[in-house]
């Protein structure tokens, strides 16, 4: 707010904004807030006590009744490209920034209300969100850290006590839901859409401002030891970084089984986090061609399969907006392709993680790798629970005198129906265990080395989405219990965890066709 060019217009009403990065606004005010969870190691980043995050002042805060010494509202703006179209200005519609604090670590941390009241960007929207899309959020921002994916964190959900109306599945039947307000907290919630928008109008001028600032802040190691104005070698260098960021945070989705859902170009973080958790969803039968938005339905642009590319489709539209900086395609271009290359490294580096190798070898896990996505797909498996179940695999037995029974016993509770395995599926996959053995035993590593480096990648606890529901459903009566056991699940979702193994079945029947189980659409 001090560097950067405001709105001159406080004025809250839906608009075009020009020439301006941000706009002051003021959260909506809620008579009767209501703490419904809070995440404890994001409180203790940002210095808060418990005491403090369970006591009024607390709620008022955090749901954007009152203010805390310092705090200064704006929404950004920004813009994008949504389902792979323009959409001109875009900014936070929703979503209300209380300012930054730099932690007793010297750590920088932005503050952002998603659902506390409209802003000049909303649109035709109303600004709020309600309780059952405040709670996935929570939940996943926390679930997605735990499991070492780059992402956002959240501090809290505050329910409002009011209600808002929702029309779930755009079918024309609204429904009231229970409101409610989540902090979310990052270093930055910069996106390229934020620098799209500066481009698409021509203002060069701010959008180098932006540009300059986000590389002061965000990437201070960038700049040149006097700390000058940037120059074109420092800008490619950037864009280096955010592609590499990119990279790895994908190839981190592939190996968890995470689809994001909404991979437009506002919905891309500057600093490589997940951001903006809408209509996600976790693999449970291993389908590259599903999404969990019904949205995208009919395209299924942004399905699990499809993210290595979006992501890359995406970079393309952000080098194009930082383009005016540089004014050198050929350069921009040889980034992009190293992102490619960069992706390739990051995946296969983490698939021989998964599978227990001490590396990648192409030569032989290209095809070992080719066949196994081909298993999965051939019926109804599990993800999580494959991969998990694979490391229990005993290396020192004998395969070649092994039953095929005996063989796919760790794996079998990978699939929905095992019974329904004809003889040439099963013998498939007993060939490919077969091959697979043999590989690991070229490394000679013992079965304890190998499980312990799959257990640590491959997780036993994921937030299936009917978890999430089953926690919405319970907290949407007024009981949290559900989803604050469901949060500490998560926490640890690589240890075993004994007490805690309903958390890690697959999805049950009732949940295939059930509202928020299965796929979602965007409204929230």
């Amino acid at each position: 707010m001090r560097e950067l060019p405001a709105d001159p217009s406080t004025d809250n009403r839906r608009r075009q904004v020009i020439g301006a990065c941000y706009s002051r606004v003021w959260p909506k005010q809620f008579e009767k807030p209501a703490l419904v969870a809070y995440a404890h190691e994001v409180a203790s980043m940002l210095d808060l006590s418990a005491e403090f995050c369970t006591s009024n002042p607390f709620v008022e805060a955090f749901v954007g009744n009152s203010l805390l010494s310092g705090m200064e509202p704006y929404a950004t703006c920004y813009g994008g490209h949504q389902f792979g179209t323009w959409a001109g200005q875009l900014g936070d519609g929703r979503a209300i920034n209380l300012g930054e604090v730099v932690n007793l670590r010297g750590e920088r941390w932005s503050l952002q209300l998603k659902g506390a009241g409209p802003t000049p960007y909303a649109r035709t929207a109303d600004g709020l969100a309600v309780l059952r899309s405040s709670i996935r959020e929570f939940l996943c921002s926390e679930a997605m850290h735990h499991l070492g994916v780059p992402t956002t964190r959240a501090l809290s959900v505050i329910a409002t006590g009011e209600l808002v109306e929702r029309d779930m599945f755009y079918d024309g039947n609204p429904k009231a839901e229970p409101g409610a307000v989540v902090c979310r907290v990052a270093p930055s919630f910069t996106r390229f859409g934020n620098f799209q928008i500066f481009t698409a109008r021509g203002e060069v001028d701010v959008l180098r401002q932006l540009a300059d600032y986000t590389i002061k802040t965000d990437y201070p190691h960038l700049l040149g030891r006097l700390g000058s104005g940037n120059d074109k070698e420092t800008y490619l260098r950037w864009f280096a970084e955010i592609c590499r960021r990119t990279a790895e945070m994908v190839a981190h989705w592939q190996r968890v089984g995470f689809v994001h859902g909404v991979m437009n170009t506002d919905n891309m973080s500057i600093l490589g986090l997940t951001i903006d958790y809408g209509p996600y969803g976790w693999l449970e039968d291993y389908d590259p061609d599903w999404t969990p938005n019904t949205t995208d339905a009919v395209g299924r642009r942004y399905r699990f399969g499809n993210q290595p590319q979006v992501a890359l489709w995406n970079l393309v539209q952000l080098a194009n907006a930082i383009y005016p900086l540089i004014e050198d395609a050929s350069a921009l271009e040889e980034i992009l392709q190293q992102c490619q290359n960069n992706y390739e490294c990051f995946w296969q580096s983490m698939l021989a993680k998964k599978l227990g190798f001490v590396r990648y070898l192409p030569e032989t896990d290209n095809e070992l790798c080719t066949e196994l996505d081909s298993i999965l797909r051939m019926v109804e498996t599990d993800m999580t629970v494959f991969y998990r179940n694979l490391a229990q695999l005993d290396v020192g037995s004998d395969s070649e005198s092994t039953t095929s029974e005996d063989l796919t016993k760790p794996v079998i509770d990978a699939y929905y129906s095992p019974e329904k395995l004809t003889d040439d599926q099963r013998r498939r996959i007993s060939n490919w265990l077969c091959q697979y053995i043999m590989r690991l035993r070229q490394e000679g590593r013992t079965n304890d080395t190998r499980r312990q480096q799959m257990n640590a990648v491959n997780p036993k606890y994921v937030l299936r989405n009917y978890l999430a529901q089953l926690a919405i459903d319970e907290a949407e009566q007024g009981d949290y219990a559900l989803l604050r056991e469901t949060l500490d699940v998560l926490r640890r979702p690589y240890d075993d965890q004994p007490d805690k193994c309903r958390f890690a079945q697959k999805r049950p029947d009732w949940a295939r066709q059930r509202a928020g189980c299965s796929m979602l659409s965007c409204s929230s």
